[in-house]
């Protein structure tokens, strides 16, 4: 259907707009119409609010050519797997007839389908990855985008013309992204290959074990969800980015950065005592920022976890979390097995026990500091 064809007052697309905003928003509608945006995606985009984004959204993707049943056929590649992957990567599911996919999506899925299929990746595999992928990458093009539309708005600049702005600049930007991604990725696998253990009963058994034995940490603002009443959202941001940026400062392998979870983080590593020392360094750097920056606390613990997908599951995880609910302001609770692990390497004081959610007995809980800090009474937590 053209643009000429389209009524975009009867779909109401032009509804609650002014005279000025009324002809801006046809404009860049009948533009879009015009180059091949189907009507439906032209509904989606401005219910969403997210019309000015779709002339870029062309530039980066090129022009949806194919449905599910075209690129299947181009590629190989079950209908059944191309809409799995979708899912997988957050993205929604559309009318069969609908074109979904460019010339490049069809390049890539014929390529990298066939090398997965001879290196022995299987479907279920294949799926995950994409999913695991899309989710570490969604963050960081919410960050793009956000960077890009501070470049190119002004005052009273009207849609259309901002979403000319704005493709224009992502056309100038899109051809670093590739070798950015790619290099950023390349580092996180160097890192790993450095620091991922594989036992010897792990080499002669031939493959990896359901679980391993791991220690867990979490650390979080304390007073995030109260000061969401009392402070704007941004403020709210910024406070969850300096976290973030925070304990990629303090942090060093074999520990790693697992995830951030709005006021939180949760890091990993094979051994307690490097985890509790980026634990301590990690109370300290928040410490250091000042009376604008809440205080931390840290929950750890110790056991056998399973990893799937960049993240980890098991017993360790969810009593390191529940520790962290618990402790004091500015303090580094663990359990027993973590103070076992390393009792000489930090000063310990017994917590008491505490009764956590979800488990039956009561957890015997160990305040660690420095060695080189000055002892203090001995405080239940």
């Amino acid at each position: 259907m053209s643009s000429g064809q389209i009524d975009f007052a009867a779909e109401g697309l032009l509804d609650g707009l002014d005279t000025e905003q009324r002809a801006d928003r046809l404009a860049l509608l009948e533009q879009l119409a015009g180059e091949g945006v189907t009507l439906s995606e032209l509904r989606r985009a401005t219910g969403s609010g997210t019309l000015v984004f779709l002339p870029a959204e062309r530039v980066i993707g090129g022009h949806m050519r194919y449905t599910a049943a075209e690129a299947a056929q181009l590629t190989g590649v079950d209908t059944g797997l191309l809409k799995a992957m979708r899912t997988a990567a957050g993205m929604p599911l559309a009318d069969e007839d609908e074109p979904l996919y460019t010339q490049e999506d069809v390049d890539y899925l014929r390529s990298g389908m066939e090398i997965a299929k001879q290196v022995g990746i299987s479907d279920e595999e294949i799926v995950e990855l994409n999913r695991t992928l899309s989710r570490g990458l969604a963050p960081a093009a919410e960050v793009m985008r956000a960077l890009v539309m501070k470049l190119v708005i002004q005052p009273g600049v009207g849609e259309h013309d901002l979403a000319r702005r704005y493709a224009g600049a992502v056309a100038e930007l899109a051809p670093t992204l590739g070798p950015l991604v790619t290099n950023l990725l390349t580092v996180q696998l160097r890192q790993m290959a450095q620091s991922e253990a594989i036992t010897a009963a792990e080499r002669s058994g031939g493959r990896l074990p359901g679980s391993r034995e791991i220690a867990v940490s979490f650390a979080d603002l304390v007073g995030f969800t109260r000061l969401g009443e009392l402070v704007p959202p941004e403020d709210l941001g910024r406070l969850a980015v300096r976290l973030e940026a925070l304990t990629n400062d303090v942090v060093r392998p074999p520990v790693r950065l697992i995830k951030t979870i709005g006021d939180a983080v949760m890091l990993t590593s094979p051994e307690p005592q490097p985890l509790l020392e980026a634990g301590l360094s990690l109370l300290e750097a928040a410490e250091g920022e000042g009376e604008d920056f809440p205080q931390l606390r840290v929950g750890s613990a110790l056991g056998p976890a399973l990893s799937r997908a960049g993240d980890w599951f098991g017993r360790p995880v969810n009593v390191a979390s529940r520790i962290t609910q618990i402790a004091r302001p500015g303090s580094l609770l663990a359990e027993r097995e973590v103070r076992e692990a390393a009792p000489d390497q930090f000063r310990w004081s017994y917590a008491g026990e505490r009764r956590l959610r979800g488990l039956l007995e009561p957890v015997p809980l160990f305040r660690a500091r420095r060695l080189e800090d000055q002892p203090g009474p001995a405080v239940n937590t």
